[in-house]
This record gives structure tokens, sequence and C-alpha cells, in this order.
């Protein structure tokens, strides 16, 4: 499996020796100058993207410059051969799928925030250190929380909340923060690959329309990767449950309760949910727009607090600031949103657009899909997620469109979703966490633990083809 990997990867990065033709219109530039440049000029903006812990430099800036000098030479090198509207048609189209991503995305980080706002998280870390379970047993709670609410929130959200709380009580015991954290990062990655709104890619291949039933885009169709993606998670949990250590925490605390307007906000975000499905899955609309209209009901309710003098209340025991007036504005957690995550998706999106439309894309589907075979190739896309972000690499695959039964379209959606877990930096969460608990939960902290992980990922491959075996 390793060589296959290894060759995957080259194809990612280096050019080939293609035909020199034309298809419809469209230059094979895959053995030019520009294709060569491009295949640079990408891998150069994603090497600094790795390197963002050290340079702290945003993974967005390096990506979109990246992608304008791709599409820039592409457009120049067609301006040459007189054919523009090739490129902007394409460029147009890329753009088109980016803004429904984000736009949902968008709508979901301000829900997100309106509940963070809101106390909702705190109320629930608050309790959990307060509830004095002891570390093995914290280990469950965490561990079964982030798999909970990862498929509605998202798994950045869930592994930091959970690793909030595994921080405050557990600070003393590096063996515990760092066996927590390593199992939050699983199970949120887990909980969010069976769940359209548990991850980017999930939520990209339910935009995209491939996952159907009796040929009709069904959202629930996602949830028959649950077993498999709860065997990714406990598999591993249960292994890494005896290196727990059998102590208990210092308990107390004090009890942070949540402000005015957090219940409807929580319902108003499930009537928003709920919005989008219907949109995307009875009146065949793309799910972005039900999500938009969940906006507003958010910000009509906002304006509803504003109506009735809305106060925030300071936790209990800051006398200081109790009562003090903290009106609820709306585009306030707009613009607390993850924009760096939301430009980076841009950059993403155009840059593997732009090696698709060179021709890269076609010739690595070539190799994946029908030389490897779907099963070989989808389980490796898994494995590269744990490398590479797992958004180019979906991204890639969606735009590739091999031909696949709705079992391999499932598959692939699995494993780039738990693919990540592999590695600490093979997803958002574990980069996250590894940020939240700097020199505990390490990369080689999180690698001593890697095939334990492995072991779930194959589990939960072999559950889904033996489950699912119908839909192959």
């Amino acid at each position: 499996m390793m060589y296959r990997i290894f060759v995957l990867l080259t194809l990612l990065f280096l050019p080939f020796q293609a035909f020199a033709s034309e298809e419809g219109g469209r230059l094979d530039l895959t053995a030019s100058w520009v294709g060569f440049a491009a295949v640079a000029v990408f891998f150069v903006a994603y090497l600094i993207v790795m390197a963002e812990e050290f340079t702290h430099l945003r993974k967005s800036k390096p990506v979109m410059l990246a992608a304008g000098i791709i599409w820039g030479l592409i457009a120049w090198h067609y301006q040459t051969h007189e054919i523009p509207h090739l490129v902007e048609n394409a460029l147009r189209h890329n753009l088109e799928e980016y803004a429904e991503l984000m736009l949902f995305l968008l709508v979901a980080m301000t829900y997100i925030n309106a509940m963070d706002e809101r106390n909702v998280f705190e109320a629930l870390r608050s309790w959990l250190i307060r509830k004095g379970f002891g570390y093995r047993a914290l280990f469950w709670v965490t561990g079964l929380l982030a798999f909970s609410i990862s498929p509605i929130a998202d798994n950045l959200t869930t592994a930091l909340l959970m690793a909030a709380v595994v921080m405050s009580v557990g600070a003393g015991n590096k063996q515990f923060v760092l066996l927590a954290c390593i199992n939050i990062v699983v199970a949120a990655n887990a909980g969010g690959a069976f769940s359209p709104f548990g991850d980017i890619t999930t939520l990209m291949v339910w935009q995209k329309g491939i996952v159907t039933s009796n040929g009709a885009v069904d959202f629930w169709a996602f949830f028959a990767l649950f077993l498999p993606s709860l065997v990714n998670w406990l598999a591993p949990a249960v292994m890494m449950h005896f290196a727990v250590p059998k102590e208990y925490p210092a308990g107390g605390g004090e009890m942070i309760a949540m402000r005015r307007g957090a219940y409807p906000i929580m319902f108003l975000f499930l009537v928003t949910i709920s919005l989008a499905v219907s949109f995307h899955s009875v009146l065949g609309l793309p799910p972005v727009i039900g999500m938009l209209t969940g906006l507003s009901l958010l910000q009509l309710f906002a304006y509803y607090l504003k109506l009735q003098g809305e106060k925030a209340h300071a936790r209990s025991g800051d006398a200081e600031n109790i009562g003090s007036p903290v009106p609820f504005d709306i585009f306030n957690k707009i613009a607390r949103a993850e924009w760096d995550t939301l430009f980076f998706f841009y950059g993403v999106v155009m840059c593997v657009g732009g090696l698709g439309f060179i021709g890269y894309l076609s010739m690595i589907s070539q190799v994946m899909y029908v030389d490897w075979g779907a099963t070989y190739a989808n389980i490796a896309v898994g494995m590269i997620s744990a490398i590479v972000d797992n958004i180019p690499v979906m991204f890639a695959v969606l735009t590739m469109m091999p031909d696949m039964p709705l079992g391999q379209w499932l598959l692939v959606t699995l494993t780039a979703g738990v693919g990540g877990s592999l590695l600490s930096i093979g997803s958002a969460a574990g980069v996250a966490l590894m940020g939240q608990a700097r020199g505990v939960y390490t990369f080689f902290g999180h690698l001593k633990w890697a095939p334990v992980i492995a072991l779930g990922y194959a589990a939960s491959i072999g559950v889904h083809m033996l489950i699912n075996k119908s839909l192959f």
C-alpha cells in the first residue's frame, strides 16, 4: 500500500509527459512550462501552509497568492492562442462552487459564534468540570461528546471545546491530557464523517449531489457511515483506555449560566439545518439557500433581543460587570467567522481547479481509479489526508468525478474524513489541539498511538464494506 501512496504523491506534485492535443478546444498544458510552473507554485504554497505552526503565517495567504498566479499563467497562455473564453468559463464555474460552500460555512460559523457568545459551550464545559469525573470516565465522556456534537457543529469547534474541558481538569497529568486529546481528535473526525454538517469534505460531497437514493439526493444516505465511523473511534479508544491513569482530578469550579436567548438560538440552528436539508432534498435547490434563510431567522431574533433591551450577564462572581449592557449584534458574529479558513478554502478550490483545467487531474484519475481500482484509490485518499489537508484531496476527487457506485463514494467520504486522525497534523482538530495543549499533545505523542488509530481506520473500512456491501 505504501508504494501506491508514493506513486500518488508523485502524481499530485510532479508534471507529466502528456499528449500534445486539444480536447473540446482546451489545451493540454501538462507537458508545457505553464503546467510545470503551476505545479511548482502549488507545491511551494502548500509547503508554506504545512509550516504554519512554525512561521505563524496564516494558511490562506500562500494558497490565495498561488491561485492568482496559476490562473494568471493559464489565462496568459490562452490569450496567446486567442481562446480566453474557455479560461473565463472554467474560472466562473470554480467560483460558483466555492461561493456555495463559503456561504454555507459562513452561516454555520455564525450560529456557532452566536452560541459561543451566549455561553452555550462554556456552560457545558463548567458542568462537566463540576461533575467530578475520574480521568477514565472523563476520557470517555469527552470522546463521546466529541463524536456526538461534531456532526452538528463541526469537528474543529467540538475538539477545541472538549480539549478545554480536558485542560481544565487534567492540567497536572500529562499522560491523561495526551491520551484524551488523541481520543478527542479521533472522535471529532469520526463524528464529522457521517454527517454533511460535520466536515467540509462531507459537505462538499453532499452539495455535489453524488449521494442519491432512488434518483434523488439523499441527506440521510450519509448515515450509512454511522457504524463505520463509530468503530473508527471506539477501536483505538478501547485500547487507549487502559493507558489512562486511574486517578481523580480535583473537582469544583464555578457554574457558568447560559445567557438570555441561548436556547432559542440552538433551536433556530436546528431549524436552519432542517431548512438546508429540505431545500436540497425536497425542492431540489442548493442547500446554501436553506442555510441563508435560516440565517435570516437568526438576524430577526437578534433584532428582537435588541428591542427587548438585551443585557449580557457576566459570569457569577464578577460583580463589577454584572448587568453591563452588551447588545447582541449579529454582524459581530459574522465578523468572527473563521475567515482564514474560508479564504484558505478559496485558495485550495482555485488552485486545484487550475491544475485540473491544465489536465493533471485527469491523469491522476486514470492512475488511481482505473489502474489501481476504486477501493485502493479511496483508501489511499484517506491516508494521504493524514499528510495533505483533506480539503484539496477531496476537491481533487470531486473534480475528477470517477465513475463509482454509491458505496465507493461513501467510502472516500469516510476515509477522507477519518484519515486525518492518523497524524496530529492531518486534520484541523489535531493542529488546533497541538496549539491548545502545547508541549503535552505533540506530533510524536500522537505518532506513538498511530498504529492503534490505523487499526481503527482499517476496521471502519472493513465494517463499511461489510454492512454496506449492497451499495458497491
